[in-house]
């Protein structure tokens, strides 16, 4: 089973995420402070990190800042625990590369299926007849689990390229807001709110040569998003 660090300074809740997740077969690692588990980081790496955000020493935000821009590291699943109920706060969190966010107080069984929602994504086993998703100059190594545009490295988060891999395996087509939030972030098909949105967001900060018009994930207004069709596809 996959091993997940749960970074939490609060020893009750820490001991609460450990028990549930164990429970169910995960290998738990328990970092109580941020340097104590940029330690862990920086040794070990994880397979998914469970991250609060009010931590001492080094903050939660900080930490997962400095995750997101490591070449080793940037594409860890986060799974970010916080009292702060604000969709700002919420925003910001997706917006710094979070997977997903669980809002204190919390139910110990959300946090285990929330989990095994992003190791789904970032974890799952590719298709046998296809190793590599192409679009043009856009390349999507689903073993090595990497995204290149002409042939340089694109860092993507595990949800960023659970949607790119959707969007490539069939570029043209139009996938409904619901249908991409239900099948890339586990979230419910009766309205995925502003999430999807950021981690499109972001998406596009990263493979658009101009994110304000977009080329590769571009907007079918009023439905959703598809990915371009290859060149000399017609509509």
């Amino acid at each position: 089973m996959a091993r997940i660090l749960v970074v939490e300074d609060e020893p009750d809740i820490a001991r609460l995420v450990r028990k549930y997740l164990e429970a169910d077969g995960f290998t738990v690692i328990v970092a109580y402070d941020g340097e104590e588990a940029l330690a862990f980081l920086m040794g070990q790496p994880p397979d998914l990190l469970v991250l609060d955000l009010g931590l001492p020493r080094r903050d939660g935000w900080s930490l997962a800042a400095w995750i997101r821009d490591h070449d080793d590291l940037c594409g860890l699943p986060i799974l970010m625990l916080t009292a702060r109920i604000e969709d700002e706060d919420k925003l910001r969190g997706l917006r710094l590369g979070a997977d997903d966010y669980v809002t204190k107080p919390f139910n110990p069984h959300e946090v285990v299926a929330r989990v095994h929602a992003i190791l789904r994504r970032s974890m799952g086993q590719s298709k046998p007849s296809m190793k590599t998703l192409r679009v043009d100059d856009v390349e999507l190594n689903l073993d090595e689990h990497e995204m290149t545009i002409r042939g340089e490295r694109v860092n993507l988060t595990s949800a960023e390229f659970a949607l790119c891999r959707l969007l490539m395996e069939r570029p043209g087509f139009v996938y409904q807001r619901d249908e991409i939030a239900h099948q890339v972030l586990g979230l419910p098909t009766d309205g995925p709110g502003r999430s999807l949105d950021t981690h499109v967001k972001n998406l596009r900060r990263k493979i658009e040569p101009d994110p304000s018009n977009p080329r590769f994930v571009v907007t079918v207004r009023g439905v959703g998003y598809r990915f371009k069709r290859p060149e000399g596809r017609t509509p």
